[in-house]
């Protein structure tokens, strides 16, 4: 009797024990002008988060500029070498991992998957110029001793037309860093990327269409996640590595789901509920599957009380309900 008690409590706690897996439960920190001090910190331990995605920028000129421009005087703080360095230093200093995503900007908000060149020799000084940025980041990745560094961010047409590069890359990348890697693919580019092999998670930045209700409910928006779902999970499978959402989130807006990488101005009505119940079906959704690591909300401003509230149909989830809807799941990883 003693022998199947104790068998039945090695049971209930091995059961228990392999429920409990800390996901990633991020923030999508956001470069500002100022550095951070701790009582922007404290906002996000408010969160329960326990990562943050600290994104350093560079610059190109155009869709079609083959330089990339980046850690200079005319940058924001938090957009620099030195901006980065502080802000992992002190993120570090109160318990939270770091993935460094170092983030090209385009001229007037182009987007950056449309990066493309008009001929050899622009390409060649595309790849060129992009190895001096990445390789100095991946060096401060190392110095800083980060958790994760993301080697590029929704770059599809540089990442289609130059395969070959991008794995050479990886590997200088690997010589300046040991810990873990991945690239952030747009939600439309990740089953083309040719080398999840050699990164340490398949990145997606997850803005997966999921409904075309104004206001739908948290069962519609799970139904919306099926197709998707499936497709996302048997890619983990085939490639062996694990799915981590490298940006995920929805505006406070009415139609919320049905484009949600839009970034625009628009003035679609304050949706709160709506962000809400979308917040709400990705967690349900994917934080207890064994193959999904976890994921950035995005995003999240350092000064906290200044940003988001009622009236904002924007993305960052600070002063609306979604951010006790954030901090109560990734209380519970």
């Amino acid at each position: 009797m003693k022998k199947f008690g104790l068998l039945l409590l090695c049971f209930l706690q091995f059961s228990c024990s392999s429920q409990i897996k800390e996901k990633i439960n991020g923030v999508s920190f956001v470069a500002s002008r100022e550095e951070v001090a701790q009582e922007h910190v404290e906002e996000v331990l408010k969160v329960h988060a326990n990562h943050a995605a600290v994104m350093p920028f560079a610059f190109t000129r155009d869709i079609h500029s083959p330089e990339v421009i980046f850690d200079t005087d005319r940058q924001w703080f938090g957009e620099t070498k030195l901006g980065a360095k502080q802000y992992i230093g002190l993120l570090k200093k109160n318990g939270i991992k770091i993935m460094l995503k170092p983030q090209i900007w385009i001229w007037r908000g182009e987007y950056t998957g449309t990066l493309k060149m008009k001929s050899e020799e622009d390409w060649k000084a595309l790849e060129a110029s992009y190895r001096k940025f990445i390789l100095s980041y991946a060096k401060l990745a190392e110095e800083t001793r980060v958790s994760i560094f993301c080697i590029g961010t929704e770059l599809e047409q540089f990442v289609k037309n130059r395969p070959d590069y991008w794995k050479r890359l990886i590997g200088e990348i690997r010589k300046e860093y040991s810990g873990k890697l991945t690239y952030a693919a747009n939600w439309d580019e990740y089953p083309r990327v040719t080398f999840w092999e050699q990164l340490d998670y398949i990145g997606i930045d997850a803005y997966f269409p999921l409904s075309e209700e104004e206001s739908p409910t948290v069962e519609q928006l799970k139904q919306g996640w099926q197709r998707w779902k499936t497709a996302i999970s048997e890619l983990a499978d085939q490639k062996q590595r694990p799915i981590l959402f490298t940006e995920y989130g929805y505006r406070s807006m009415d139609y919320t789901a049905k484009k949600p990488w839009l970034v625009d101005h628009n003035e679609e009505k304050v949706n709160l509920e709506a962000q809400v119940n979308a917040t709400k079906a990705i967690f349900e959704e994917f934080w207890d599957e064994d193959w999904f690591a976890g994921g950035y909300v995005w995003k999240w401003f350092i000064r906290h009380n200044e940003v988001g509230g009622g009236k904002d149909n924007r993305f960052t989830p600070q002063n609306k309900p979604a951010q006790e809807i954030i901090s109560a799941h990734y209380k519970m990883y």
